[in-house]
């Protein structure tokens, strides 16, 4: 099983396409010999994450939710904050959701390089 190096630029593209182009390369999709329960996904780095753009009043208005299960333990920040605080973070999240919910998900995760 050959991994190859895969660079993404993520300057002015969307948030969203960046995590789904990831995700893909992750997995494996993208190659002939893709099978689900085979972890046969590339290495994926991904540059420029502070020029991210995102579309719409996103930045105003998302909130990126956390709950720690106890009562009153729901946090919201808000996107704006999060992109200033941790811009790896939020696109790492955003990668993370758009992978299958098993057991190669961890694995998956740690080939992804995220660049500022």
């Amino acid at each position: 099983m050959l991994r190859t190096h895969h660079t993404i630029d993520a300057t002015d593209k969307a948030i969203g396409r960046i995590a789904t182009q990831a995700a893909t390369l992750l997995m494996g999709k993208h190659k002939p010999t893709f099978d689900a329960h085979i972890d046969a996904g590339d290495f994926v780095r991904i540059t420029n994450v502070t020029k991210v753009r995102f579309s719409g009043k996103k930045l105003e208005q998302k909130e990126l939710i956390h709950h720690s299960f106890h009562p009153g333990g729901i946090k919201r920040i808000p996107l704006k904050r999060a992109m200033i605080d941790a811009p790896r973070k939020v696109l790492a999240r955003a990668v993370s959701k758009m992978l299958p919910r098993n057991k190669h998900r961890a694995a998956r995760m740690v080939r992804l390089v995220i660049e500022i």
